[in-house]
């Protein structure tokens, strides 16, 4: 994987010039764009890093930027920096998931500081993201059957009622959820509700997923 990025966006040359300068005594790639508009025309969601932003630019603002990326759901931690020390601003910012909020001028020790800690949480989110979408992808592979016994399970029903409720043996239902844990990589099913909750996905989150996939066959 490569190197995280710092990308930088900000209308003044002067922090265009001096951060990266900065950032590369702690070996850290920066990007540098002049505007909101010209990083979204760059903008990847694959790439990986950290974004720090001017709230106030011509053009697109930074905190309709961080509104777009949001939309786009981008996992950039965004740095915001302004010239102006507007508490009010800076708190909504941080309402909106900001990972920081500097005053101009920017202080070099708190910058590389905040800088490390907001990559630090972007590899943990994607980390995050794998082991959730490899979890799902798991999901998928049960069949429209598996599903709906996995579904009752999920409920709180036992095998013998499930056979009941689906007018079917023990043994099919044993079977079946043999293969669910196969197919989920568990043990049981509280190993595959903990599996979930490590990747932030509810039991009734769960239960709507396999739902919604059964839908599909």
């Amino acid at each position: 994987m490569p190197a995280p990025t710092v990308f930088l966006v900000d209308d003044d040359p002067a922090i265009r010039y001096s951060i990266p300068v900065l950032l590369a005594t702690a070996n850290l790639p920066t990007e540098c764009f002049a505007s909101g508009e010209e990083f979204l025309s760059a903008f990847d969601s694959n790439r990986h890093g950290c974004l720090l932003l001017d709230i106030r630019m011509p053009g697109i603002s930074g905190t309709e930027l961080q509104q777009e990326l949001a939309r786009r759901q981008s996992h950039l931690p965004i740095i915001f920096m302004t010239a102006y020390a507007d508490l009010a601003t800076g708190v909504e910012a941080m309402k909106q998931g900001a990972a920081d909020f500097l005053a101009k001028p920017i202080n070099g020790a708190k910058l590389l500081a905040v800088v490390q800690d907001a990559l630090d949480r972007n590899r943990l989110d994607r980390r995050a993201e794998t082991v959730r979408l490899q979890f799902e992808s798991r999901l998928l592979k049960l069949t429209s059957r598996e599903r709906e016994v996995l579904l009752l399970a999920l409920s709180g029903m036992a095998n013998k009622e499930i056979a009941q409720r689906l007018n079917t043996s023990l043994r099919t239902i044993e079977g079946h959820r043999a293969r669910i844990y196969l197919k989920t990589d568990v043990a049981s099913l509280l190993e595959l509700a903990q599996k979930a909750s490590a990747v932030g996905v509810t039991l009734a989150a769960l239960a709507a997923a396999v739902g919604a996939a059964g839908k599909i066959d």
